[in-house]
């Protein structure tokens, strides 16, 4: 028979709580953002730069097609946009911080289209999660709008995040695996 002292069991009871609710505190600063803002592996560079932005994964959303590939989303067919999901600190980084950065990356006044990419799939976007993000993102838009920073009105699209779908491997990290750093900002 094994004999426990009741004492070390009551104290091992109370750090396993003591440390749970620690862990569980340090989760809750984490959240996540979906951004679209042309080629996802640019846009994926320089989200990940941000000091508080633990991870990102490229992928889709704001389509009509379960699983879609990229070859798929290339036709247009999908309505996906290549889009990048951020998973961020909000302790360290604010999601105006991250709209800030959005609005600094890419040219949000031009339709389905960045640079030398065009198609439904490089579509400026946002993705919200809650009604607080969505309220977030047309102040943002609001206030961009009214500084005159563009020439043009802002026409980026701002919409629920429905489901998204991680992009094939070979496209996470394009930009690091190859040593490369995107848009520098």
């Amino acid at each position: 028979m094994i004999t426990v002292d009741r004492s070390l069991y009551k104290l091992s009871l109370f750090l396993l709580s003591f440390f749970s609710i620690i862990m569980a505190e340090e989760n809750t600063n984490q959240k996540e953002a979906f951004f679209a803002a042309g080629c996802f592996w640019g846009v994926e560079s320089t989200f990940q730069q941000l000091e508080g932005v633990e991870s990102t994964t490229v992928g889709y959303t704001g389509g009509n097609v379960k699983n879609p590939s990229y070859e798929l989303v290339c036709t247009g067919i999908t309505d996906h946009a290549e889009a990048v999901q951020v998973v961020y600190d909000a302790s360290v980084i604010s999601y105006e911080e991250l709209l800030d950065t959005f609005f600094e990356l890419h040219d949000p006044t031009t339709i389905d289209r960045q640079g030398p990419d065009v198609g439904s799939q490089y579509r400026s976007a946002i993705f919200y999660t809650n009604e607080e993000e969505k309220t977030l993102v047309e102040i943002k838009i609001n206030q961009v709008n009214e500084s005159g920073k563009f020439r043009s009105r802002i026409v980026t699209e701002v919409a629920p995040v429905n489901n998204f779908y991680d992009a094939e491997d070979y496209h996470q990290d394009y930009y690091k695996k190859r040593g490369i750093i995107g848009c520098a900002i």
